[in-house]
């Protein structure tokens, strides 16, 4: 058994280390670059830190404000601002700053550790956005590429349920009762699943028109990443504090609900 391990680590050290013969064009595509890199860093093997930096340093240069960034030089209205740009540079970030502090205790890694802390902060605004696009019925707006992804549209705020970064005004249970809704509205709907239990080309249903020239079955999966919540002990709050409500319920209903506003960071 050991052999094994040894074995399929060198095997998937090997592939991932050939992944650099790929060069990323000019888009969220700079992060897939630079968590593979994260990842080999994090298990001490050489990586290619170059690769790191630059997929930061690009999305950190197409920020454009409110806790949004641009995929490129242009500004696209989707959701992969949720589920690829916002929480890859998190983890990529914060695995690079855990690396350093690792390897030299005692150095100064002020720098990076400001840039981690504004990236979840952004993040954490993102989270706010996705938190309010939920519908008293549970249903959000099929807007922009790869819709097809389903509740990965959510990852940004999922993923910040995960690591308890959830926005101030955004609680735990509010952001449970509020994916729960769509994952229910969504999953519920017939011919999201094939015959044999698969999921389907499509958003709330089987919809194969609106799916991607890059789209087919198995991608279909990276709705799991709404799922991240599933990481968490029973005993979490998200988990066993009462239902809330989300934010546009409340104010569908008549209830009081946090003013927004922008952010300047």
């Amino acid at each position: 058994m050991r052999y094994g391990n040894r074995w399929m680590r060198k095997r998937v050290i090997e592939e991932f280390t050939l992944l650099r013969r790929v060069v990323p064009p000019n888009n969220n595509w700079v992060l897939f670059a630079a968590i593979v890199e994260a990842f080999l860093l994090s298990i001490g093997e050489n990586a290619d830190r170059y690769r790191i930096e630059f997929g930061v340093r690009k999305i950190e240069e197409w920020y454009v404000g409110d806790g949004w960034f641009k995929d490129g030089e242009v500004f696209h209205i989707d959701y992969y601002n949720s589920f690829v740009i916002q929480p890859m540079l998190v983890d990529v970030l914060q695995t690079w700053l855990e690396v350093n502090k690792r390897q030299a205790p005692s150095g100064n890694h002020q720098a990076l550790q400001d840039r981690y802390t504004k990236a979840v902060k952004r993040m954490q605004r993102h989270a706010d956005f996705l938190e309010r696009l939920i519908s008293p019925e549970g249903t959000f707006p099929a807007f922009g590429r790869s819709i097809t992804y389903r509740v990965a549209a959510f990852q940004s705020l999922t993923h910040a349920v995960l690591i308890h970064q959830l926005p101030e005004n955004v609680s735990p249970s509010q952001a449970r009762c509020a994916l729960t809704a769509v994952i229910k509205r969504m999953f519920s709907q017939e011919g999201v699943f094939d015959q044999e239990g698969w999921l389907t080309l499509g958003f709330a249903g089987h919809q194969p028109t609106i799916a991607d020239s890059y789209s087919n079955s198995g991608s279909m999966y990276l709705t799991t990443l709404g799922f991240l919540p599933l990481g968490l002990p029973a005993t979490d709050p998200f988990w066993s504090d009462a239902d809330a409500e989300w934010t546009q319920k409340k104010a569908w209903s008549g209830k009081p609900f946090k003013k927004d506003g922008a952010v300047n960071y």
